[in-house]
């Protein structure tokens, strides 16, 4: 029998308004669908795609008002943040829309036949990126607009001529029904079949391994933790034929404070460090949670400050229920870790909905990669400060700990020569490496890189957030000796789309 998903705000605890819930019946009927559309002439043309990821983006703007309401009951996010959410979310639809209408997503490659070739012959071959297939997005708690129904997993997946059936979110259920109305109308309005988008809404799991076992899915798209995203990985791997899942897992994203960074701006850096970690209620993927600070008195002066920084702010709203009971059992641990010292005030719960105060942590940095608490991502306003005894350590500090979608570095320009182990550590950790800011705020941009090495991610090679998302959702098929007009017009001689190829190894711009 059909279940329900309730809304709940976080701000106080309260149930609102109860959603249907899909079976997994309703997941196999939309894939199914999905396998359908992938076929059609329709979603194969290059107009009607940007089309629809235009009129997406319209319509999400036209029902800014209603949808920024809906989402600010059931997540607790502050309005300015849902706002400026809808409007990256809108922006990237633009973006893939332009994306699809260049056609250079599709890599075309041209090697002309060579008969007199040695030591053998070359045939004509041509090689061009094309659609994989259905694609599951999952939606993530943490962003209701721009990594859920409409956001950058499924913009790119529509954009590479996916189909898309989205998981929506039960911690955001009317937020992803609405905006899945929307994409469903834009999807009609622009010609497009009907299954070229879903939306099945369900927190039962079984629904989630209905999607991911169907023969026809071809892929995964997930953002969330490292638990749900092995075990998605996990399950698409045990099927007949594998398929990849693109899952953006949890970071640490270390920041490692030189003394002469302290010595110059430890005010600036306290600052901008307690909004990147605090804000929001920690709930980013790259809210930084450890930070390493040179051993002495410049160190511990800057401890002191970040924790009295952080523990003056008002106990912050998490997402839900089981967020905060995370958060709670993953503090509880760290505190009773050996040589793990607490430097801000033990919680207390006097707030309606699901609150919790920032924390500040203290330890050595050898003990990074020994004490296994140290090493945990805590989802929430919580954040280590190890201590480090000289760049090098900090450089060995990063090698123990794993794959990372970030790491950051503060120093001053007289350090440059001696910062060598640190950005080589952080090279090899982590996906995107920062100098004197904060990891989180992602650019939607061609040259971001949001992922990283296991388990930041499970695809290093690919990003989640900018233009060359696409390219997850996209194979490379060659053709030999084919006859001109059979060929796809990417790869036709006389190239009709007016797009950038690379001919015989050089690069050929549409003139």
């Amino acid at each position: 029998m059909p279940g329900t998903v309730k809304a709940v705000d976080p701000r106080t605890g309260e149930v609102g308004a109860v959603y249907p819930e899909a079976t997994a019946a309703d997941a196999g009927v939309a894939v199914g669908a999905a396998a359908e559309a992938a076929r059609s002439p329709e979603l194969a043309d290059l107009a009607l795609r940007a089309d629809a990821l235009e009129r997406i983006a319209a319509r999400l703007r036209a029902a800014e008002d209603e949808l920024v309401e809906l989402c600010g009951a059931e997540t607790g996010l502050p309005e300015p943040r849902r706002r400026a959410e809808l409007a990256r979310t809108c922006f990237q639809l633009d973006a893939f829309a332009g994306v699809v209408r260049s056609a250079d997503h599709v890599d075309a490659i041209i090697d002309h036949a060579d008969p007199d070739a040695t030591p053998v012959p070359k045939p004509d071959v041509r090689r061009m990126l094309v659609p994989i297939g259905p694609v599951a997005v999952f939606g993530a708690s943490n962003f209701p607009f721009a990594f859920s129904t409409a956001g950058g997993d499924t913009a790119s997946a529509l954009a590479a001529g996916c189909p898309v059936v989205v998981k929506g979110h039960p911690a955001h259920p009317g937020t992803s029904t609405r905006v899945a109305e929307e994409v469903t109308a834009a999807v009609a309005e622009a010609g497009l079949p009907a299954g070229t988008f879903a939306h099945v809404l369900a927190a039962d799991h079984d629904v989630a391994g209905a999607l991911v076992a169907h023969p026809a899915l071809a892929a995964v798209a997930f953002t969330g933790s490292e638990r749900a995203g092995r075990a998605l990985m996990d399950r698409a791997a045990a099927r007949p034929t594998p398929i990849p899942v693109f899952a953006e897992m949890g970071s640490l994203n270390p920041v490692v404070v030189t003394e002469a960074a302290l010595a110059a701006r430890a005010d600036g850096i306290v600052a901008a460090l307690t909004s990147s970690i605090a804000d929001f209620g920690g709930q980013m993927c790259t809210k930084p949670g450890l930070v390493l600070v040179p051993e002495g008195e410049p160190g511990e002066a800057f401890t002191a400050a970040l924790a009295e920084s952080l523990g003056a702010r008002e106990p912050e709203v998490l997402l839900n229920e089981g967020i905060l009971g995370g958060l709670e059992a993953g503090l509880a641990a760290l505190e009773a870790a050996p040589g793990v010292e607490r430097r801000t005030a033990a919680p207390v719960s006097d707030g309606p909905g699901f609150r919790a105060p920032p924390a500040v942590f203290a330890a050595a940095a050898g003990d990074l990669g020994v004490v296994d608490a140290l090493g945990v991502e805590h989802f929430g306003p919580a954040v280590v400060v190890l201590r480090y005894g000289d760049l090098d350590d900090a450089a060995a500090a990063l090698g123990r700990i794993g794959g990372q979608l970030t790491a950051t570095v503060h120093a001053e320009p007289s350090e440059h020569d001696a910062l060598a182990p640190v950005l080589e550590a952080g090279v090899r950790a982590a996906g995107r490496v920062l100098f004197d800011g904060v990891p989180t705020g992602v650019a939607v941009t061609y040259a971001m890189q949001h992922g990283g090495p296991y388990p930041a991610s499970s695809g290093p090679a690919h990003t989640s957030v900018g233009m060359t998302a696409i390219r997850r959702f996209l194979r490379p098929v060659a053709y030999q000796n084919a006859p001109d007009a059979l060929l796809p017009p990417a790869l036709q001689e006389a190239n009709p789309l007016r797009i950038a190829r690379r001919v015989d190894g050089v690069l050929e711009l549409p003139g």
